[in-house]
C-alpha cells in the first residue's frame, strides 16, 4: 500500500480520536463542575458517555490524568467564554469593566452546569496537595493577574486613580464575583449577580477619571 493512501487513513483516524476525546472532556467539566472532580471516574464518565471503561483509559490512564485534563479543558472553555470576548474591549478602564462584567454573565449564563468550574475546584481541593490542586491554583493565579494587569492598564491610561492598589482591586472584584457565584448555587439567588455587577461599578467610578469615566456604563441612580 502506498504511503499517499496510508497518510489520509492515520489522518483521519487522529481527527476522530482528537473530535471523541473533547466530546469526553466537554462532559467530563459538566460532571465535575456539578458534582466534583472526586466524582469524577472513568466508571461515572463511561457510564455517561455509553462507552466502555477499557475505551476511556486509551484516553486517559488514570483518575488523575483524567481529572488534570477536565481542568485544562475547564481553562479553554473560560478562555474562549471570557477571556477573548473581553480582550475585544479597547484597552484600560473598557476592559477591565467588561472581564468582570462577562465573568457573571458567562457563571448566570450556565455555561458549567455547576456554575464556575473554578470555583468549585478551587473548594474541593484546596486542602489536597497534588499536581491537581497545583494546576488549579495556577489558573486562579492566571486569572487574578488578568484582572491585575487590566487595573494597571487602565491607571497606565490615565482612566483610573493611580493611588489604587491593583493588586488589592483585582482581589475585591474576585471576592465579589465568587460570592455572587455562592449565593446562586447555594440559594438558587439571581439577584446576587446584580448585586456584584453593581458593587463592582460603584468601585470604577469612585476610582475612575473623569477621561475613564466615560468607558463605564451608567450607575444606577447617578448620570455618567
Amino acid at each position: 500500500m502506498s504511503s499517499e493512501v496510508v497518510r489520509p487513513a492515520a489522518k483521519a483516524r487522529k481527527a476522530h480520536g482528537e473530535r471523541k476525546r473533547r466530546s469526553i472532556l466537554e462532559a467530563a467539566v459538566d460532571i465535575a463542575s456539578a458534582e466534583g472532580l472526586e466524582g469524577l471516574t472513568i466508571g461515572r464518565l463511561a457510564s455517561e458517555m455509553g462507552m466502555s471503561k477499557s475505551g476511556l483509559f486509551a484516553h486517559f490512564g488514570s483518575k488523575e490524568d483524567l481529572q488534570l485534563a477536565t481542568v485544562e479543558e475547564a481553562r479553554n472553555v473560560f478562555i474562549r467564554e471570557v477571556i477573548r470576548p473581553a480582550f475585544l474591549a479597547e484597552q484600560g478602564l473598557a476592559r477591565l469593566w467588561k472581564l468582570c462584567d462577562i465573568w457573571l454573565v458567562y457563571v448566570r449564563g450556565g455555561v458549567f452546569r455547576g456554575g464556575c468550574f473554578f470555583a468549585a475546584a478551587a473548594a474541593e481541593f484546596d486542602s489536597r496537595p497534588g499536581p491537581v490542586r497545583d494546576r488549579i491554583a495556577e489558573i486562579m493565579k492566571e486569572w487574578l493577574a488578568t484582572l491585575r494587569r487590566a487595573v494597571v492598564e487602565a491607571q497606565e491610561a490615565g482612566q483610573l486613580d493611580r493611588k489604587v492598589d491593583p493588586t488589592q482591586l483585582a482581589f475585591e472584584f474576585n471576592a465579589l464575583e465568587l460570592g455572587a457565584n455562592w449565593a446562586f448555587q447555594l440559594y438558587g439567588d439571581r439577584k446576587a449577580f446584580a448585586r456584584a455587577r453593581d458593587a463592582i461599578l460603584e468601585r470604577l467610578c469612585r476610582h475612575a477619571t473623569k477621561s475613564g469615566a466615560t468607558s463605564l456604563p451608567v450607575q444606577k441612580g447617578k448620570p455618567k
